[in-house]
């Protein structure tokens, strides 16, 4: 706590001053100074230093974004229908990549927690949209499911679902792999318990190992629904502008996704504009992942046979 609150104080400082790079360096070696006082450590002081580094190169940039907002550019982004839609669309769009990577993530992530034949090969190409350039994600999800792909009856460019496919496209391996990890983290014997007791395949999974994997599943749909929120380079490849139904306006709106409408308040009202539609964009997409990380912690969550 001794070390955060150091390091609060000096990201203050830093934005006070209008020194920021030398105040960077102060947090460093406050950080370790305190380090040295609290635990005379020589391995403490080093883990608590390095550790600053990486804290100053997140922290640093996300405080001086929100210290530098122009509240009057803020409040009446807040109040821009436009901006409304976008974030609409930012949110529930990713929902249902999440969820798709969830319905069809789980099962796949409960084979490879059993083991199966030929499963590298499977788990290469899970993973392979981690490494895959943005870009090149909208162009594979065009050629795989546009004209004359999967679905030729299916419209991809320009629409709704083309931007879920490409969502889905690239947030399902941290989908399929955190459902994982929580699958192997649990005891094989209380599967076979549930097996030699009369239970079906079907009711072990139901009533004993999802329900101890609960978390690890939402934490999977979390990480997800995060990933497809930040999308930029597959979605304006595939779905620039998508037209969809907004409920307050009753009907179909044409919006885009929130990565690529704030690029483009960046490229028509400069960096003070879409900074300011960044920090609502930020400060609603906190609020839910807060809020979701509460509702699915400690006793909100089964965490248990049922």
């Amino acid at each position: 706590m001794a070390f955060i609150a150091v390091q609060a104080l000096a990201f203050v400082g830093a934005y006070a001053v209008g020194r920021p790079t030398w105040y960077a360096f102060f947090m460093i070696a406050s950080t370790a100074v305190t380090a040295y006082v609290l635990h005379r450590d020589s391995f403490i002081v080093a883990a608590a230093t390095l550790g600053s580094v990486l804290m100053v190169a997140l922290g640093l940039p996300l405080f001086l974004f929100v210290a530098r907002q122009q509240p009057a550019i803020v409040v009446e982004k807040a109040f821009n229908p436009d901006v409304h839609r976008m974030l609409y669309l930012g949110i529930y769009g990713p929902f249902l990549a999440a969820l798709a990577s969830l319905i069809f993530g789980i099962p796949l992530a409960y084979l490879f927690a059993e083991g199966f034949a030929g499963q590298q090969l499977v788990e290469s190409l899970v993973d392979l949209p981690l490494v895959v350039p943005h870009s090149v994600a909208g162009i594979i999800i065009l050629f795989g499911f546009g004209s004359g792909g999967a679905f030729p009856n299916v419209s991809v460019l320009g629409s709704m679902i083309g931007m879920i496919l490409a969502m889905t496209f690239v947030s399902a391996p941290y989908a399929v792999n955190a459902t994982r990890e929580a699958f192997e983290s649990i005891d094989d014997r209380l599967e076979y318990a549930s097996r030699i007791h009369g239970a079906s395949r079907w009711d072990t999974f139901r009533r004993v190992t999802a329900p101890l994997a609960v978390r690890g599943i939402v934490t999977g749909g979390v990480l997800a629904w995060a990933r497809a929120v930040s999308e930029f380079g597959a979605v304006a490849v595939v779905a620039y502008s998508v037209s969809f139904f907004y409920p307050p306006a009753g009907g179909e709106v044409t919006a885009q996704h929130a990565p690529v409408f704030v690029y483009g308040t960046y490229l028509q009202g400069g960096l003070a504009e879409s900074g300011a539609v960044a920090f609502i964009l930020l400060a609603v997409s906190a609020v839910i992942f807060l809020l979701i990380r509460h509702l699915t912690s400690g006793s909100s969550t089964t965490g248990g046979v049922v």
